[in-house]
């Protein structure tokens, strides 16, 4: 049972995978394996640009979310997210806000900040890279699941 239960589980995550990447234009891309450690769950990264502006399609599975991060720049410098399909979230020092594809949210450097899927649906947004000057990203504490059950409502006991 626990064999078919598995093989099953993962056929229908393969399924919601690839409706997913097929409500939107751009490509889900492969396993972002480089920035595991600063993610919870599991993320896709598709390189749409690197020249000028660097914009990147980043997809999260369902409940996969960024640590708190910070976009430094010593002038210019954040990002901007643009949501493509899914639901995902958004938080820095106030309230959390639930994003769905239209959806635009400007961060300016030296902002503390988290971004995710919503714990039952696949999420995705274009990340783009403000041109700055001396800019860098500081990784700091993941969003525990106490924390993000708390702000997505998907409590558990």
């Amino acid at each position: 049972f626990r064999m078919a239960k598995d093989v099953w589980g993962e056929e229908g995550a393969v399924d919601a995978k690839a409706a997913h990447e097929k409500s939107m234009i751009f490509p889900i891309g492969k396993s972002n394996d480089a920035y595991a450690q600063y993610f919870i769950g599991r993320s896709y990264l598709a390189p749409l640009s690197a020249s000028q502006i660097g914009i990147f399609n980043v997809t999260f599975e369902p409940g996969c979310r960024n640590n708190w991060h910070i976009h430094h720049a010593a002038q210019g410098g954040g990002q901007i997210l643009i949501c493509v399909a899914g639901v995902g979230y958004y938080q820095e020092c106030k309230p959390a806000q639930q994003l769905h594809p239209g959806d635009v949210v400007n961060i300016p450097a030296g902002v503390k900040h988290w971004h995710g899927a919503a714990p039952n649906s696949w999420f995705s947004h274009l990340a783009i890279e403000v041109p700055g000057e001396k800019t860098g990203n500081e990784w700091l504490e993941p969003v525990d699941e106490l924390q993000y059950g708390k702000i997505t409502g998907a409590e558990t006991e």
